[in-house]
Formats: structure tokens, C-alpha cells, sequence
């Protein structure tokens, strides 16, 4: 028997509802996966990297509320949960890049380099699949809803493709080279769209819409 509209539109809400449950899922693991072997390696681009899954995860619970809160009333502005999460988010990423440029010149005067970044290689790659995958997912069940806020979070997803890959190509060229400061390339990396991040989490928290600035961008082969 052939579902109705509204049974295949709640079908894709529960779908979109998982996707949201396993991004938070991955990010609490990789973050704590990546903190530790930032730690143990002294890897600081690693430990950025974990630190941002844990402040992903904070979005991702707002994330959740509003496609909990889509299915049940449709588009509509944000609730309070959600904005208070984009503001709360947003300076976590703000107090993190500030950590993380304090302990870069540290290591940089110091002349800390990593022990091994190899975690990080195999780390970041699995971040780099997954997050493609969960960028084109999101976004083809936003497409079918027709939902302007699925769809932003699908696209907001693409920084932390790039974030990884950031880090991938940093810890590549360290295992390479042994190079300390192309570590802190990569920590540079972090920074950068951590500020980024944290500059778009209080945008969306002050609009009415759900838009990402500058995250209109598609992955090769994706659509």
C-alpha cells in the first residue's frame, strides 16, 4: 500500500531525527577519541579538532529540538532551546580558538612538536567519509521536505568536512616531514573556523531564518 504525503513526510522527519541522533553520537566519540590522542601525542591540532566535536555536539542537540519541534509544527522561527544553544555555542567556539592560539604560541616558543599525528591521519579520515556522507543525507531529505532549515544544517555540515581535512593534510605532511610547526598549521586551521563557526552560531541565533552564511558550497560528486 502506498504511503500518503504525510506518512512519507513523517517518514523523512524520523529519518532527518536519526541522522541527528548518530551526528551526536559520532561527535561526543570522535571527540573524546581525539582529545585523548591530542593529549597522548601532544598533537594540538588534535586536540582543537576534539574539542570542536564536543562544542558540534552542543548545536547538534539544538539541531535535534528543531527538527523534533519541524515535524510536529512545520517551518516556523526558532525556539528559545534552539537559540540559547546557537549563543552558547557560538562562544565555545570563540573560547576555544582563544585556547587554542595561547597554546600554539606556547608550543611554537617552546618548540613542542607531536610525538606522532598518525592518530590524527586515521582519525580525520574516517571524520572526512562520514561527514560527506551525513552532508549528502541531510540534504537529500531536506530537498524531499522542502525544508529551508534541514537543508542549512546539511550545508553548515561542509566546515567540518573542510576542518577535517585540514587537519588530515596537517597530519599527512607531519608524518612525512616531522615538521613541529605544520602541526601548528593545522591548529591554525582550527582556529580559523572555529571563529568562523562562533561568528555563524550567533547569526542564525539573531535571525529568524536558519541560513548558514557561506555554506551554499557543494562537495564534489555530491549533490
Amino acid at each position: 500500500m502506498e504511503l500518503s504525503t504525510e506518512q512519507k513526510k513523517t517518514t523523512l522527519y524520523n529519518r532527518a531525527i536519526g541522522l541527528a541522533i548518530f551526528t551526536i553520537a559520532y561527535n561526543i566519540i570522535e571527540g573524546l577519541i581525539s582529545v585523548y590522542f591530542g593529549l597522548k601525542d601532544e598533537t594540538l591540532a588534535l586536540f582543537g579538532f576534539g574539542a570542536d566535536s564536543f562544542i558540534e555536539t552542543i548545536s547538534g542537540i539544538g539541531i535535534l529540538i528543531m527538527i523534533f519541534r519541524l515535524k510536529r509544527y512545520g517551518e516556523t522561527n526558532k525556539g528559545k532551546f534552539e537559540n540559547a544553544a546557537l549563543k552558547i555555542t557560538g562562544w565555545c567556539f570563540y573560547f576555544l580558538a582563544l585556547v587554542l592560539l595561547i597554546n600554539g604560541i606556547y608550543n611554537l616558543i617552546r618548540g613542542v612538536k607531536p610525538e606522532s599525528t598518525l592518530p590524527g591521519v586515521i582519525i580525520t579520515g574516517i571524520s572526512v567519509v562520514v561527514m560527506i556522507w551525513l552532508f549528502s543525507s541531510k540534504k537529500k531529505i531536506g530537498k524531499k521536505l522542502d525544508s529551508a532549515a534541514v537543508i542549512a544544517d546539511a550545508n553548515c555540515s561542509l566546515i567540518c568536512v573542510y576542518m577535517s581535512m585540514v587537519v588530515l593534510l596537517s597530519s599527512l605532511l607531519f608524518e612525512i616531514f616531522h615538521i613541529g610547526w605544520i602541526d601548528l598549521l593545522g591548529t591554525a586551521g582550527i582556529i580559523y573556523f572555529s571563529v568562523k563557526e562562533g561568528a555563524e552560531a550567533f547569526v542564525k541565533a539573531k535571525s529568524n531564518g536558519y541560513g548558514c552564511e557561506n555554506c551554499e558550497e557543494e562537495v564534489p560528486g555530491v549533490s
